[in-house]
């Protein structure tokens, strides 16, 4: 038996209000990734065939590069943000910690790899 009101039980257990911004841009990243995804499967569609010096050219047009570069980036966060809540809601302890951790760090390398690799391209 706990001497303890259920106020006090209840306190720091409410809502962060925190959930709201999070939920958010997990709902603007996927709506700008709608376009950008449909964009990228038809421009790689429409190369079919091409040599390598053709998808290197297409690359290294600034269009191309912004719209692959806001893909990158929209795409890693995106996966960020899902990874994060399923981690969230299924995984306890300390490894709640150590996986959020590993997954931002691994989406930041990464989409930091993708952009370093197309700017190389490009530039």
């Amino acid at each position: 038996m706990s001497l303890r009101t259920p106020l006090s039980e209840a306190k720091g257990l409410g809502s962060a209000k925190e959930g709201v911004s999070h939920w958010w841009m997990q709902r603007l990243t996927a709506i700008a990734l709608v376009p950008l995804a449909i964009w990228f499967v038809f421009a790689v569609a429409m190369l079919g065939d091409a040599s390598y010096a053709t998808i290197v050219g297409w690359l290294q047009s600034p269009i191309v590069t912004v719209f692959l570069v806001l893909f990158i980036i929209a795409t890693f966060y995106h996966t960020q943000l899902g990874l994060q809540v399923i981690v969230e809601d299924y995984v306890g302890g300390w490894m709640k910690v150590v996986s959020l951790i590993l997954i931002s760090f691994l989406c930041i390398v990464s989409a930091l790899a993708g952009i370093i690799a197309l700017l190389k391209i490009s530039l």
